[in-house]
C-alpha cells in the first residue's frame, strides 16, 4: 500500500477523534455545584455575628441590622419561585454562571459599601442572585450525573455542602469580624466566585428548554412580602401604609394565580394536606432557628458583652450536628416512614425553646451554647423528613415546582421572623428574647399537631 493510501486511511479516523472532545469529569461540575450551593448558605448564616461590628461601624439602629439580613433573604425566597424556570430557559451553566458572578460582585459591593443604604442595595442584588444559584446548581448536578444511583450520592453531596456552610457560618462571620473586619465576611466571596467560574469553562453547556415564566405572579409575591416585612420593621405611618400596599399585592397575587395557565404558586397543590402541613411545619421551623440564631448572636454580644468570635463559636455545638442529623433524619425517614422524625424533631425543638426560657444574661454563655442544641436537633431531624414527605405527595412532574415553593416558604418565614423578633427585642431584649421564644414553640407546637394527623 503506497504512503497517500496509507495517510488517506489514517486521516479520517484522526480527525473524528480530534473532533470528539472528551466529556468533562462530571466531578468538576458537582465541585462547581456544590461550592456555589455552600457561598449561598454561607451568607445567609456568616453576617449574623458581625451584626453588631456593622451597626457600630455604619451608625445602624435595631432596624437597619433587621435589614442587613432581610435584604438578602426576602429576594432570594421571593424570586426563587420563578428563578427554577428562568434557569430552564437559560440553561442551567449560562444561569449559574450568571447568578455566580452577579452574587460575586455584589458582595465585594457590600463589602466596600460606605453606608447603610449602599450594603442593603447590594444584600438586595446578593439575594436575588442567590436565587438564580440554586435551582441552577442543583440542575447542574442532576445532568452531570444521569444514571439514578450516582446522582443520589451527588446530590446528597451537593445538600451537605449547604449544610457545612449553614454550620460554620456563625463561626466564619466570628473569626473574620475579629481577625480582619466586618467587611471580610463579603470580601472571602470574592476569590471563591472566582473559582467557580473557573470551573464552569471547563464545564458542559446545558440546553434550553422552553418553561413559562408567571412574571404579574413574581411582582405581585415581591410587593407583598416587602410590604410586610417594611410594616414589620419600620412600623409608624410609614409602615400602616406599607401593611395596605402589601394587603393589596396579595390580593392581587391570589387573583393572578388563580388565573393563570402557569402560576409561580399553584394554589390546587395546597388542597393536599401533606403539602399543606409540610409547608407549615417547614415555615416554622425557619422562624425558630434562623429568628432565634439572629436573636441569640446579639444576646451574646450587646448582653453578655462577647466578642464577635466567642460568639461565633458559642454557636459551633448547635450549628455542628446539623449535617450529621441531617444524614440520621433521612435514614429514620426511610425506615420509618416521615411522620414519625418529624413529629420527634418538632417535639424536640418545642422542648429546646421552652428550656431557652431560662436564660438570661448572667447565664453563662457555655450553658447557652448547650441549650441551643436540642433546638437545632429537632429542626435538623424535621427537615429532611418534611422534604420527602413533600415529594412523596405530589406528582413527579411536579416536584420541582413543589421543591421550590417550600423553599421559599422557609425562606419567607425566616425573614419575617427575623422582621419581627427583632422589633420585640428593640423594645425589651430579654423581655423579646422570651416572646419570640414563645411565639417560636407556639408555631411549632401547631405544626407538630396537625403533623400527628398525617396519614
Amino acid at each position: 500500500m503506497s504512503t497517500d493510501r496509507i495517510l488517506q486511511a489514517v486521516q479520517p479516523a484522526h480527525s473524528e477523534a480530534e473532533l470528539t472532545p472528551k466529556r468533562p469529569s462530571p466531578g468538576l461540575t458537582l465541585t462547581a455545584a456544590l461550592l456555589g450551593f455552600a457561598l449561598i448558605c454561607l451568607d445567609a448564616s456568616v453576617v449574623n455575628v458581625a451584626l453588631p461590628a456593622i451597626g457600630s461601624s455604619l451608625g445602624a439602629g435595631m432596624s437597619g441590622l433587621q435589614w442587613v439580613v432581610d435584604a438578602y433573604t426576602l429576594p432570594f425566597a421571593a424570586l426563587m419561585l420563578s428563578t427554577g424556570a428562568f434557569a430552564d430557559r437559560t440553561g442551567a451553566s449560562r444561569a449559574f454562571a450568571l447568578g455566580t458572578a452577579v452574587f460575586t460582585l455584589a458582595s465585594a459591593a457590600c463589602g466596600l459599601a460606605p453606608n447603610l443604604p449602599s450594603l442593603i442595595g447590594a444584600r438586595v442584588v446578593q439575594g436575588g442572585a442567590a436565587a438564580v444559584v440554586l435551582p441552577a446548581s442543583l440542575a447542574l448536578v442532576r445532568q452531570a450525573y444521569p444514571e439514578p444511583k450516582r446522582r443520589a450520592r451527588a446530590v446528597a453531596t451537593w445538600a451537605a455542602g449547604g449544610s457545612v456552610a449553614v454550620a460554620l457560618g456563625p463561626v466564619a462571620g466570628g473569626l473574620l469580624t475579629t481577625a480582619w473586619d466586618w467587611r471580610g465576611i463579603f470580601f472571602v466571596n470574592l476569590p471563591v466566585g472566582a473559582l467557580i467560574v473557573a470551573l464552569l469553562v471547563r464545564a458542559p453547556r446545558s440546553e434550553r428548554r422552553p418553561s413559562p415564566l408567571d412574571l404579574p405572579g413574581q411582582a405581585t409575591a415581591v410587593v407583598a412580602l416587602t410590604g410586610l416585612t417594611f410594616a414589620v420593621i419600620e412600623g409608624g405611618t410609614a409602615g400602616w401604609a406599607a401593611l395596605a400596599v402589601a394587603v393589596l399585592a396579595a390580593m392581587a397575587f391570589f387573583r393572578v394565580e388563580t388565573r393563570s395557565p402557569h402560576p409561580v404558586v399553584p394554589l390546587g397543590l395546597f388542597r393536599n394536606r401533606t403539602v399543606a402541613v409540610t409547608v407549615a411545619a417547614g415555615a416554622a421551623v425557619s422562624v425558630a432557628f434562623y429568628s432565634v440564631v439572629f436573636v441569640f448572636s446579639l444576646f451574646f454580644q450587646q448582653v453578655q458583652g462577647l466578642s464577635a468570635l466567642h460568639a461565633g463559636l458559642a454557636f459551633l455545638p448547635m450549628t455542628g450536628l446539623i449535617a450529621v442529623t441531617n444524614v440520621a433524619a433521612g435514614k429514620l425517614a426511610g425506615r420509618y416512614g416521615p411522620r414519625l422524625p418529624m413529629l420527634v424533631g418538632q417535639a424536640l425543638a418545642v422542648a429546646g425553646l421552652l428550656v431557652l426560657l431560662y436564660v438570661d444574661a448572667g447565664t453563662s454563655s457555655v450553658l447557652v451554647a448547650a441549650l441551643l442544641v436540642p433546638l437545632a436537633l429537632g429542626c435538623a431531624l424535621t427537615v429532611p423528613p418534611l422534604t420527602a414527605a413533600m415529594m412523596d405527595a405530589v406528582p413527579a412532574e411536579r416536584a420541582g415546582l413543589a421543591a421550590g415553593v417550600l423553599n421559599a416558604a422557609r425562606q419567607v418565614a425566616g425573614g419575617l421572623g427575623i422582621a419581627v423578633f427583632g422589633t420585640l427585642v428593640s423594645d425589651g431584649f430579654t423581655g423579646g428574647l422570651r416572646w419570640s421564644l414563645v411565639i417560636s414553640a407556639g408555631l411549632l407546637a401547631v405544626t407538630a399537631a396537625a403533623t400527628s394527623r398525617l396519614r
